[in-house]
């Protein structure tokens, strides 16, 4: 993020390697016109819809991260410059960076790609006001600096393990949402005495946010057990949940442990086998959701 630099001109010709973010979508029947070409006023919806990946890949879900900051940010120009068409069916890629960062303002820098090729690019201008009076405030500083990390590659999340007295409040507070609201799993099913032996993980974005949670207990001697993954709505998808599973396998590693097992929700199955987990045995129902026994060796 270059915090001098001016707006792109029409000339200005994006490369892929310049977005640490992609966001992949179809293009879809009603995107397109007689001719199967995209028609234009798409190509701001596409952008849109990568901004909040863009927002999911800065670990900031938007509403809390924006009350956080004190404000909320508003689109005062957006831009267009278009290289070649999108047809039907096609498999687009939106990457979207920030370009500047002004004293009130934000720029960031759109491009669609078909692989390799340019199809479009944009910019996006977004003035940070406060909510109830629409008047501009400077940028936070705590913005600019995950901006700034970003750009410069450095990760979004970091976990901390520790006690239930350590990491409990916000170990609580996410498995309640996701299991107990979300879920509707009945509260005196989801909390035991087993969490203040645990071993908890949780992940934080880069203003303390607390986002996902795990927890690791003994099985039988040599074997560990993780449970009570959950992650938080709006990161799905967005690595919380490896980070997660990673430092509690990490632990399990350290206390001498040779292999964990987890009972994976079904509609998880497909995450944990790309983390190395194999299932072991039938389906089973746990407080009424389908599971299955899955382990991995350390």
């Amino acid at each position: 993020m270059n915090q001098d630099a001016t707006p792109a001109t029409a000339e200005t010709r994006p490369e892929r390697s310049a977005f640490r973010n992609l966001h992949r979508l179809r293009v879809r029947w009603a995107e397109v016109d007689m001719q199967g070409i995209v028609f234009n006023g798409h190509y701001l919806m596409y952008f849109d819809t990568a901004v909040a990946d863009y927002w999911r890949a800065l670990a900031l879900p938007y509403t809390e991260s924006m009350q956080a900051f004190g404000g909320d940010l508003y689109v005062r120009k957006a831009t267009l410059d278009y290289h070649a068409s999108a047809r039907y069916d096609d498999v687009l890629d939106i990457g979207i960076r920030c370009a500047r960062a002004g004293t009130t303002s934000l720029l960031l820098a759109g491009a669609v790609f078909r692989q390799d090729e340019l199809l479009a690019a944009g910019e996006l201008v977004y003035v940070f006001a406060d909510p109830a009076t629409q008047k501009s405030k400077p940028l936070p500083q705590p913005l600019r600096e995950v901006l700034q990390a970003f750009d410069d590659g450095e990760p979004m999340l970091s976990v901390r393990t520790g006690t239930w007295d350590e990491l409990g409040a916000d170990a609580r507070a996410i498995r309640t949402e996701v299991f107990v609201q979300e879920q509707h799993i009945p509260a005196e099913l989801e909390w035991d005495e087993a969490d203040s032996a645990c071993v908890h993980a949780v992940a934080y974005n880069r203003i303390g946010a607390a986002l996902a949670t795990g927890r690791l207990l003994e099985h039988v001697p040599g074997v560990g057990k993780i449970g009570r993954m959950a992650v938080r709505q709006p990161l799905r998808g967005a690595g919380a949940g490896r980070l997660v599973l990673g430092a509690l396998m990490q632990a399990a590693r350290e206390r001498g442990e040779t292999e964990v097992l987890l009972h994976a929700q079904t509609s998880a199955v497909a995450f944990y086998a790309r983390c190395g987990f194999v299932a072991r045995g039938p389906e089973f129902l746990d407080a009424g959701i389908a599971h299955v026994e899955m382990m991995r060796g350390l």
